[in-house]
């Protein structure tokens, strides 16, 4: 009997990231995601949208010679293509200036964007693409078509809401944050940090999300699947940047977590191995194989640590 082969559709930004002195790079967290959800063998879909101008036809070309499916990203005369001014400080963490009213602001909802989510085992969706009440308004149509929400928090000032995070939550079966998103999601609904543990029962009582991710940088990540805590340490790596690590870490996770009968330790030494191979390379898409990757988790066993 054939395998099944998963499918997650990410859902919001797609653009090109232009960082000081080197050619542009196609970014976009939700993109970012589905480039490694495709590496690692998932059929993936991206529901986003590209003016119809050079660098818009540029974009889905590149996209198309990765053999990613370009479907369901629109194409509009209306908006330009989105771009993101970047810079990297001295601790290799990225900054971005994010244009707004681009293309990816104004997503349409179509009947082929709920078909797709009907026969999908994922969504991935993060904050930044409901900074505009057109896209907003698509996704959480979107979101009432899909069986597994995934909420990548990614907070992006001035581009979120607490109220909209608030009912994006409410709607969410997965979200992830990292350690300084934890505690300002706390902080907006008032709730006083006590630790990690506290914290994440906190918003699973507050919003019913059974499983909640916090990436922890140097610490690890921490995974919570009920009332069950998984840590994982980080593999120490020569970090070439962090650009995308947090996409990667959670297209890791996804690619074993829709496997129903996967152990949690599978998927997070999963997750902490693909976002430490992409730290150990050049930009949120570098050009790998699962081979590549495979062979770099290979060479790295992962215990649990005590929680």
């Amino acid at each position: 009997m054939q395998e099944k082969k998963y499918k997650a559709v990410c859902f919001g930004e797609v653009l090109w990231d232009i960082f000081p002195g080197e050619q542009r790079r196609i970014g976009g967290a939700p993109f970012n995601v589905a480039y490694h959800l495709f590496k690692m063998g998932l059929d993936v879909e991206m529901i986003s949208s590209v003016g119809d101008d050079e660098l818009g036809h540029e974009l889905l070309q590149k996209i198309k010679n990765w053999k990613i499916p370009t479907d369901h990203i629109q194409i509009t005369g209306e908006h330009p293509t989105s771009t993101v001014i970047a810079s990297v400080d001295e601790n290799n963490d990225a900054h971005y200036d994010i244009v707004e009213n681009v293309a990816w602001d104004f997503i349409e909802t179509t009947p082929e964007n709920q078909r797709v989510l009907s026969n999908a085992d994922a969504l991935v969706f993060g904050t930044l693409a409901a900074r505009n009440e057109k896209s907003k308004s698509t996704l959480f149509q979107l979101l009432e078509v899909s069986s597994y929400n995934v909420f990548d928090i990614n907070l992006r000032e001035p581009y979120y809401d607490i109220r909209i995070i608030n009912e994006l939550l409410h709607k969410t079966h997965l979200a992830k944050f990292n350690k300084a998103e934890l505690r300002m999601v706390l902080d907006f609904f008032k709730k006083e940090y006590k630790d990690e543990k506290d914290s994440i029962r906190y918003l699973q009582d507050q919003f019913e999300i059974r499983e909640i991710i916090v990436s922890k940088g140097s610490k690890g990540a921490l995974y919570a699947h009920e009332n069950q805590f998984y840590l994982y340490p980080t593999i120490p790596v020569e970090v070439k940047d962090t650009v995308g690590s947090g996409d990667s870490f959670l297209a890791g996770f996804l690619s074993k977590r829709l496997q129903k009968e996967t152990s949690a330790h599978e998927i997070m030494s999963q997750a902490v191995s693909l976002g430490a191979f992409i730290t150990s390379q050049e930009g949120a898409c570098p050009e790998y194989t699962q081979e590549d990757f495979l062979k770099f988790k290979g060479r790295h066993e992962l215990s649990a640590l005590s929680f």
